[in-house]
């Protein structure tokens, strides 16, 4: 029997002491860790190692963690890793930001490893409650492969961001079905992620402009549904 793979987890952070303990925690829980001090290395360390998790520090030296995870979500290998803020900004727009471009957590510092590795467990056993769902809707011209993570709207591949296609796929796996921002927060972002309601109409805006209008409608002062009319 083949041993099972260990979980990779790319570290990135310019302080030493937190990639050191990070690494510490991490290893002795079973995962293989890499690190990185800076947004540019981690890009390309994330290109050899890809990585199941990616724990990444917004301000960093050269390229700070927005950016670098904008770019980390433009790469096709990399569309199911798990990408987990760890900052010692609080402010709102911070947060927002960081959802805005494809965060799946985020967490304040100072860091409380055993915290730290309860959230990323929590990440897996939702991604492991998703696949068991149905993996291919088809409404209309558009068709939604959970399985490959793909968005095929006649004939022509769309791709979009992981959480956006989340969003996307729950919605029309529900059709006709009007779900709150809190429902949606709850089940895309999960009971453990604190995430402002605005980044359920960011992500919604987003969606609508690769795929248009016509799909998921607005119930004023309710939330959203998939329109399958």
């Amino acid at each position: 029997m083949s041993e099972k793979r260990k979980q990779k987890v790319l570290v990135v952070d310019d302080e030493q002491d937190i990639t050191d303990i990070l690494t510490y925690n991490l290893e002795k829980e079973g995962y293989e860790v890499e690190t990185a001090n800076n947004g540019i290395l981690a890009v390309k360390k994330a290109l050899s190692f890809l990585p199941d998790v990616i724990l990444l520090d917004i301000m960093m030296p050269q390229q700070d963690g927005v950016e670098t995870c904008r770019q980390l979500r433009e790469i096709p290998e990399l569309q199911n890793t798990f990408i987990i803020f760890l900052t010692a900004r609080s402010e709102e727009y911070s947060e927002v930001a960081a959802f805005d471009v494809g965060a799946d957590d985020y967490i304040n510092k100072p860091i409380k490893p055993r915290a730290l590795l309860s959230r990323i467990s929590a990440l897996f056993r939702r991604e492991i409650k998703k696949e068991q769902d149905v993996s291919r809707i088809q409404v209309r011209d558009l068709v939604i492969d959970r399985s490959s993570y793909t968005v095929i709207q006649a004939g022509k591949t769309i791709i979009l961001p992981k959480k956006e296609f989340e969003l996307l796929y729950f919605l029309a796996k529900s059709p006709n079905t009007v779900f709150s921002r809190d429902e949606l927060l709850q089940n895309i972002w999960g009971s453990d992620v604190f995430v402002l309601a605005r980044t359920v109409d960011v992500h919604i805006r987003k969606v609508r402009e690769k795929i248009g209008d016509d799909y998921i409608t607005t119930v004023k002062g309710v939330g959203y549904k998939f329109d399958v009319s």
